[in-house]
């Protein structure tokens, strides 16, 4: 993930349902430049976060206890997520519904329904799991799809 979002620019990193905070802490650390912001519902894994944010002194993090669903993304530049189908089909009809926001959508292991992926990153891992990156600004053109193998 990291390597896509190397290639996003410098806006915005939004996770959509960050767990315990494992992706935007490393996120936070890697661009400090960046604002990185996390969506969590779940009482635990957010006060998780939230605690190491705070020891590890992440000014440029983010925490919100909301459901990404209803939340006001439009601010984003990158939206980051490791998301079953169903709820991939509701962020499909969230961004077809919202004007503006984000550039690009990087998501771990589930496409996003009906749309070319910009590039597909595969993981040297047991399953091959893809990473795909979208460039959201264009969804409705047709790009050709990269394979990159990460070691």
């Amino acid at each position: 993930m990291f390597q896509l979002a190397d290639e996003t620019g410098e806006g915005p990193i939004y996770d959509l349902g960050s767990g315990w905070g494992h992706l935007v802490i490393r996120l936070a650390k890697r661009y400090p430049q960046r604002q990185i912001v996390a969506y969590e519902l779940s009482m635990l894994p957010w006060l998780t976060t939230l605690v190491l944010k705070r020891m590890l002194g992440l000014s440029n993090l983010t925490i919100h206890r909301e459901n990404f669903l209803s939340a006001d993304l439009s601010g984003a530049s990158v939206l980051m997520c490791y998301l079953h189908p169903p709820t991939m089909k509701a962020i499909k009809t969230k961004l077809d519904q919202e004007v503006g926001g984000a550039h690009y959508l990087i998501s771990h292991n589930f496409a996003l329904p009906s749309h070319q992926e910009l590039k597909v990153v595969r993981l040297n891992d047991f399953y091959q799991s893809p990473v795909y990156l979208y460039r959201l600004k264009d969804l409705n053109a047709q790009a050709h799809p990269i394979s990159l193998k990460v070691y």
